[in-house]
């Protein structure tokens, strides 16, 4: 199998008889092996979601699409056709915190998380060496009430500079404008120290310890304009217990928001989620 003719097929359209069919039948018309395929129906919204990894497609690609184009609209699909050789490119923001940053160094470093780190962007200067011992560009924006619109301006120049196709929110300390949620959207991933939908905004274990849980958790979501209330695409909890203090769960909770915040980046890197609505299909 050749990397540069290895691709990802992700549907969505009404659910019906023959879509399977029909685009196995294509695939196999067009030479293409079928090296994982996935899909689910959710019968209360009537909906279908395939995501198939094909190799070995010969051939012109344009006439490719074209063909199936003419699937696509006689079952009302929407769909992309994705290479897997391509790496995202990924902007990573962050603020003082540095232990869900120093993850994702280590993993891209180390090859674990395969994407195109373009550059950090902080609004503190706490992770500067971090960041350059990793030799990646570090772009320091302060966030201040009076210059808030001009920071996140300049955030979406550098967005645009390096052609960044995903942003991670690695606890960054700010709420993101709306016009943002609107020029990205699918494409902002933020870790949420908390089980969402319980205890959203700022501090959320402390909530927790006020509330005497026995489980708290991490939540790894895409951004939208509602505050912590976008689609999720990955969460998992620890187990508390009475005699944990509200920093011990904060010490705790670090270690979910980490393994939380990459795998759910992972499942995004590899076109793994379906948005639709405030909802995600997830081929883990």
């Amino acid at each position: 199998m050749s990397a540069q003719k290895a691709f990802v097929l992700t549907i969505r359209c009404p659910d019906r008889v023959g879509i399977v069919a029909e685009v196995s039948r294509y695939l196999a018309e067009q030479g293409c092996l079928i090296t994982e395929a996935n899909h689910h129906a959710d019968q209360a919204l009537n909906q279908f979601f395939m995501r198939n990894e094909i190799a070995d497609l010969e051939g012109d690609l344009d006439a490719f699409k074209q063909g199936f184009q003419a699937i696509a609209d006689r079952f009302e699909m929407t769909w992309r056709l994705q290479p897997k050789r391509d790496k995202k490119k990924v902007i990573i923001m962050v603020s003082k915190q540095d232990h869900c940053l120093a993850d994702l160094l280590y993993r891209w470093s180390s090859g674990e998380l395969a994407f195109d780190l373009v550059a950090v962007i902080s609004n503190h200067q706490d992770q500067a060496s971090l960041v350059g011992w990793h030799q990646v560009p570090f772009i320091h924006i302060p966030v201040l009430p009076e210059n808030k619109a001009q920071a996140f301006s300049e955030v979406v120049n550098w967005v645009e500079h390096y052609q960044a196709d995903t942003i991670v929110l690695a606890r960054y300390m700010q709420i993101i404008p709306p016009e943002l949620c609107e020029r990205y959207p699918g494409q902002i991933i933020n870790i949420h120290h908390s089980f969402l939908p319980s205890f959203v905004g700022a501090k959320p274990y402390h909530q927790a310890y006020e509330r005497g849980v026995k489980l708290i958790g991490a939540t790894c979501h895409y951004v939208t304009q509602e505050l912590d209330a976008g689609p999720i695409i990955e969460q998992d909890v620890a187990r508390i217990t009475h005699s944990e203090s509200a920093q011990e769960m904060v010490v705790i909770g670090k270690d979910v928001e980490k393994a939380v915040l990459s795998r759910g980046l992972k499942y995004h890197l590899e076109d793994r989620v379906i948005i639709y609505g405030n909802k995600t299909v997830v081929f883990a």
